[in-house]
């Protein structure tokens, strides 16, 4: 697979590359055809450039940049998805088929549009290639089952804990029970004695007399 991503992107990069330098170069080319989407995007986002020239420049700097990053495996997934960015205006500029009244115009432009598709969708699929490692919406989900996980143990462990700690209360308490019943007996037992040596002492003085 590295072999393989090593040739591929560079296939891909290629019209992006080579697109994107002519139209750095040579905006007035495309922008004609590229004023009404311009002019829909200035409308809905600010960042885009209300000239039509300057947005089709910038949409081709993008593109050569992107283009070139993704061709040398540098930050290919954010590149696959900025080059996918510029694909939907540029496709949308230069591929009206449904505005052409010739159906030969109107059969070519739709090859070119379904051309320009299949690459936004090898785009996409660059730009969910991981290479092998998770992706984030994996490590997300299994962080938040491990977190889960270990939530639960937790529980169970307090859980446990709580009832030793009861069953320990009360043997504590019945062990507290059973010594304050031996120093009542133990006292009892005291007070009996005390009361025999008191008869004693009382029947020894009767006989000394």
């Amino acid at each position: 697979m590295p072999i393989l991503r090593a040739f591929a992107r560079p296939m891909v990069a290629s019209i992006f590359i080579l697109q994107g330098y002519d139209t750095l170069r040579r905006p007035e080319r495309v922008a004609p055809a590229a004023e009404p989407v311009v002019r829909a995007l200035t409308e809905r986002v600010p960042v885009v450039p209300a000239k039509t020239e300057q947005a089709v420049r910038l949409n081709g700097a993008v593109q050569l940049a992107a283009g070139s990053l993704l061709a040398v495996g540098r930050f290919p997934r954010l590149s696959a998805l900025a080059i996918a960015a510029t694909l939907v205006p540029t496709t949308l500029a230069g591929h009206r088929f449904w505005e052409d009244d010739e159906e030969k115009d109107q059969a070519q432009q739709r090859i070119h549009f379904l051309k320009n598709l299949s690459m936004f969708g090898g785009l996409l699929i660059a730009a969910a290639d991981t290479e092998g490692s998770p992706s984030i919406a994996w490590r997300t989900r299994n962080a938040a089952k491990t977190a889960r996980r270990e939530a639960s143990l937790v529980a169970k462990t307090a859980k446990t804990s709580g009832k030793a700690g009861a069953k320990a209360g009360m043997t504590s308490g019945q062990a507290g029970k059973a010594a304050a019943k031996a120093r009542a007996k133990a006292a009892k037992a005291g007070a009996k004695a005390a009361k025999a040596g008191a008869k004693a002492a009382t029947v020894s003085n009767l006989v000394t007399r």
